[in-house]
């Protein structure tokens, strides 16, 4: 039946172009969570993996979007050489710290505020590579702690060696009042005698 056979032509030649496409897509990897302190720098990292050389081509797109879920905002992007955003949230505050040639398109985000929690994106198209995946990096900007982890352990520390001493001393005084209170009991007993 021609019907049958054009039918199942089509059916391989698809599940080969897809396969074929799955290979031929930029992958792009990043962390999945980044917790950083209010007022702090912090690089966003992303690398990317492609089945083609790097080309001329390559571009790189980072976006924003807002806890608040907002329209989403353009952070960087990066064709040829990177280009800083003109406006918005992130001007003036977005840095390129990638290295194409190790497949690096990180970026610094600078002064964070908690206004900068959400997840941002990246994605790169290296052509023919044109499909892959999208990073996701959520960020939680959180605010200082007054102590530091050396301070906290300090009051820990200064705190149970108090709480020692405290205790060796109630042990020292009970077992000298029970001493003076055998004493004067045998002292009793002795008299009585």
């Amino acid at each position: 039946c021609p019907m049958r056979t054009w039918l199942g032509a089509v059916l391989v030649l698809g599940a080969q172009l897809r396969a074929l496409w799955l290979a031929a897509a930029v992958e792009v990897h990043t962390a999945k969570e980044v917790v950083a302190v209010n007022g702090t720098n912090q690089r966003l990292k992303c690398t990317f993996s492609s089945s083609s050389p790097v080309s001329q081509q390559l571009s790189v797109s980072w976006n924003f979007q807002p806890e608040d879920l907002s329209s989403h905002e353009p952070v960087f992007y990066y064709l040829k050489e990177p280009y800083k955003p003109p406006s918005g949230r992130f001007k003036e505050r977005v840095t390129w710290d990638g290295n194409i040639e190790r497949n690096d398109v990180s970026i610094i985000i600078w002064n964070l505020q908690p206004s900068d929690n959400g997840t941002f994106t990246c994605q790169v198209t290296n052509w023919p590579d044109v499909y892959g995946t999208i990073g996701e990096v959520r960020l939680r900007v959180v605010q200082k702690v007054n102590f530091s982890e050396i301070h906290f352990l300090a009051v820990a520390i200064g705190s149970a060696s108090v709480l020692m001493i405290i205790v060796v001393t109630a042990v020292i005084i009970c077992r000298q009042r029970r001493r003076k209170a055998r004493d004067k009991r045998l002292e009793v007993a002795d008299t009585e005698r």
